[in-house]
């Protein structure tokens, strides 16, 4: 079977790879590694189709060392029995591991012992968020590196490479067909070459226009504009409205993001917006938020799109709160430019000084919590809302205990 234009395309060097600049462009990171000729187990994580798995099979081939291909999913056990053995016979191996976040208990037992070993340099790769989808005993033996999404000008230069690559013979293609493609493929590099692939045999004189492209593909411009922001202006446009308390334009904005099937990001969306926007005038929503998460990952689009409409709903009518993200911004704020003093003696474990507030009426008892240098200093500040107006009686019966 002929190989797909997104493998024959890959690339043999960081050299050749597309975007990613902040990693692997002169003297960054990965790029100083492979100069060095020194490697680490890493995961990379980032959205499909931006360069993961070139990435790491440019490592590989720079560094000149052997790698295996494996899938979480895909390969058994078995299979990575066989690569454990590889790598033992050698000396040494590179596993590249696709949707390393699905790795089970089983494969990472196998995997453990020889990534502490330094018999195998572990390369994961994922779309999932490495902090909360990894399991720590992995995450902790890996260096993490995030892939941004390629911009519509990345795109066009990937569908200019695969034109001139050679590999679909008379290949041609309009500038409107080819900004149409960087438009919808939005940073998915794969799915503009698939697509470049199918309008090329689609089509008898080889000559890809928008015409081609429109009767082969269903995904949308909604997202876009003319100057190629419109991903991005679309992702805040929905948070903004949500935060601006206007229901429909939220819904439109969720709408757009659903129409071009980005779940990924509406979720994570989601999880920032209940607490940087609702926060403590509603932190009911919190909850309520990961409930509809979990499901709408679970249903997947489109039914999925009831479960975001009903949440996106109950976020733009909500009260809106930013307090607690002032309140840890002003306090980090102290760590960084201050010079802090010591923890309090009667705090420090043990203490024979340290007044244990259950064994006092109302378990409160007042006592010297921050440090000398921050005595007074206050963070949080209380909004007007029904919730913080609570807090704030609370707070001011506090100080009045003697």
């Amino acid at each position: 079977m002929e190989e797909l234009l997104s493998i024959k395309l890959r690339p043999k060097s960081l050299n050749d790879i597309i975007g990613q600049e902040h990693l692997v462009g002169e003297n960054k990171i990965i790029y100083n590694l492979v100069k060095n000729k020194k490697l680490f187990s890493m995961i990379l994580y980032g959205h499909p189709g931006i360069g993961k798995t070139s990435i790491a099979i440019a490592i590989a081939n720079e560094l000149g060392l052997r790698y295996r291909n494996l899938n979480a999913v895909i390969n058994n056990k078995k299979d990575f029995d066989v690569v454990i053995e590889e790598a033992k016979l050698y000396g040494g191996l590179i596993v590249i591991v696709d949707e390393i976040h699905r790795l089970n208990k089983d494969k990472q037992d196998i995997l453990l012992p020889y990534l502490e070993s330094g018999i195998i340099t572990l390369i994961g790769m994922t779309t999932a968020n490495p902090y909360h989808a990894i399991n720590p005993a992995i995450r902790s033996r890996c260096q993490l590196f995030e892939l941004y999404d390629l911009t519509r000008d990345d795109i066009k230069k990937g569908i200019d490479k695969a034109v001139i690559s050679g590999y679909l013979e008379g290949l041609s293609i309009t500038d409107e067909a080819k900004d149409y493609l960087a438009n919808i493929s939005g940073s998915d590099l794969r799915f503009a070459y698939n697509t470049l692939e199918v309008a090329y045999y689609s089509c008898e004189d080889r000559n890809i226009t928008l015409d081609t492209l429109t009767k082969i593909t269903n995904r949308t411009n909604s997202l876009f504009d003319k100057n190629g922001d419109g991903y991005y202006n679309v992702i805040s446009a929905f948070q903004k409205s949500i935060r601006g308390s206007d229901v429909n334009a939220s819904l439109h904005y969720l709408a757009r993001l659903i129409d071009a099937g980005d779940l990924d990001i509406i979720v994570r969306r989601l999880s920032v917006i209940v607490y940087e926007d609702i926060g403590l005038a509603n932190p009911s929503m919190g909850p309520k938020v990961d409930a509809a998460i979990n499901c709408a990952l679970r249903l997947g689009l489109p039914e999925a799109r009831i479960v975001l409409s009903q949440i996106v709903i109950e976020l733009a009518l909500s009260p809106k709160s930013n307090s607690a993200e002032i309140a840890i911004d002003s306090a980090l704020n102290d760590i960084k430019t201050k010079n802090i003093s010591d923890v309090p003696n009667h705090l420090k474990n043990p203490s024979s000084e340290y007044k244990y507030p259950h064994n006092y009426k109302n378990d409160y008892v007042k006592q010297q919590y921050l440090p000398d240098s921050l005595i007074g200093t206050n963070y949080y500040y209380p909004k007007d809302n029904k919730n913080e107006k609570i807090l704030k009686e609370i707070m001011n019966k506090l100080k009045d205990i003697d």
